[in-house]
């Protein structure tokens, strides 16, 4: 039989880099929301905080609306079934417009106890639920765009996402400028313009739904067995979601508790592996969107070629961002901080840091590949093991013994270190490498 060729650079850069534009898009749009409400002074900025802490929680929580619609979508494509794939669309767009609603009914009886328990009370909790009650009806629309990306990736098509992004961010950031400073309605002028960023950008979703309608045989009524399915899928990505919360919520709190410095040193670097997660993610959803294609056309072979070349683009992609960030440790850290120290904690986090990108470059892709072959239970079961044996035990035992960031962070590499044998291990088994589509019995290669 004949090997199946890998995939060239080009046909993953085409995927991963506008879906790398869309991740950015939204800390960006942040950044700028912050920097506005940053001149109205601190107790606003601190409002913007703790709502925007808040929402992002609750809608982080539910990305499987994009990660398990694009699995499922993109087997469907690769079977020839576009009309199929876009369908998964339909549903999951129904599934997050009623479980945005939830959260928007919710969250208007509960802003006031969750912004005070998180706060302590005082003019803080009362500028965060401000911001808070307003943000939250675009709640059920960013759960549109969620689905939306979810299913416009499982066809492979990542441009368009990417300019629907911009377009409702970049309209949102003038916006915020134009509330918050000329028309003088404060923090509420920047949750008005948060809104308007998700109606729009949702709104150009649901028009790309319409349009595949015109074109394609798609029924727009719900579908029950589907909507089920999707949440099956979604149990296992929000428990997997909540191991990696667990972990990065016990870091810092860890690191909170040894001292000032060291919680400053923390942050920096792990917001530095924040920027990098994204464009490995941006990897693993171009690697999703293939594998899952190649299984759904019953080309198991392929996708097993996919696996391989991915977690060797991944490699050589952290072992490079390592040697970057090994020769930049004198430099960049300085470009956050000028505090002797915590610039004198940086380097107890530092050297893991760039020790974990090979790690880390590998790890992401073979998600990326065991997501696009819906091995989501697998996925979640690995990393709540890794969290409870590698990370906590470790985190926990470290503040006991005081090892500072140390500690910390070799209880991060314990965590990453053991997700790399368990998709490793699972990638080189193959039990994952099932062809089929999501309403066909799947047939191992």
């Amino acid at each position: 039989m004949a090997r199946t060729p890998a995939p060239a650079v080009g046909q993953l850069l085409g995927l991963a880099v506008p879906a790398l534009g869309v991740l950015a898009a939204e800390p960006l749009y942040v950044l700028v929301d912050t920097a506005v409400v940053g001149h109205l002074g601190a107790l606003a900025l601190a409002g913007l905080a703790l709502g925007g802490v808040v929402l992002s929680q609750v809608s982080s929580q539910l990305t499987f609306l994009s990660y398990g619609t694009t699995a499922r979508a993109a087997r469907l494509h690769g079977a020839g079934r576009r009309g199929d794939a876009v369908g998964e669309g339909v549903q999951a767009t129904y599934l997050g417009l009623a479980v945005g609603v939830l959260i928007l009914v919710a969250g208007q009886l509960l802003a006031v106890p969750v912004a005070e328990a998180l706060a302590g009370g005082g003019a803080v909790a009362g500028q965060a639920v401000r911001w808070l009650r307003i943000a939250l009806f675009g709640a059920p629309l960013i759960l549109v765009t969620m689905a939306g990306n979810g299913w416009l990736r499982g066809v492979q098509d990542t441009r368009r996402p990417l300019r629907y992004v911009l377009l409702g961010n970049g309209v949102s950031a003038i916006l915020v400028v134009v509330l918050v400073r000329v028309v003088g309605l404060g923090l509420i002028g920047s949750a008005i313009a948060n809104v308007v960023a998700q109606v729009l950008t949702a709104s150009l979703f649901l028009r790309a739904l319409a349009a595949e309608r015109r074109t394609n045989a798609i029924s727009l009524r719900p579908d029950v067995p589907a909507i089920r399915a999707q949440l099956g899928l979604g149990r296992d990505l929000v428990l997997r979601s909540l191991a990696f919360q667990a972990c990065f919520v016990s870091a810092a709190a860890v690191a909170a508790r040894t001292s000032a410095a060291a919680v400053g040193a923390h942050q920096i670097v792990l917001q530095l592996w924040t920027f990098l997660s994204l464009v490995l993610d941006s990897l693993a959803i171009a690697a999703q969107a293939l594998v899952g294609a190649a299984l759904g056309a019953g080309e198991v072979s392929k996708a097993r070629g996919l696996a391989r070349q991915v977690g060797r683009y991944g490699l050589c992609f952290g072992v490079l961002t390592g040697v970057l960030f090994a020769a930049l440790v004198g430099v960049l850290p300085r470009l956050f901080t000028t505090d002797s120290g915590v610039l004198a904690q940086i380097p107890h986090a530092w050297w893991f840091f760039v020790a974990l990108q090979p790690i880390a470059g590998v790890v992401f892709a073979l998600d990326g590949v065991l997501l696009g072959a819906g091995d989501a239970a697998f996925l979640r079961t690995a990393t709540l093991l890794c969290a409870v044996v590698g990370f906590l035990p470790l985190v926990w035992v470290s503040l006991a013994l005081h090892w500072g960031l140390v500690g910390v962070w070799s209880g991060l590499a314990a965590f990453m270190v053991l997700r790399l044998i368990a998709v490793l291990v699972r990638t080189a088994s193959g039990r994952w490498a099932t062809a089929g589509t999501p309403d066909t019995p799947p047939t191992a290669g």
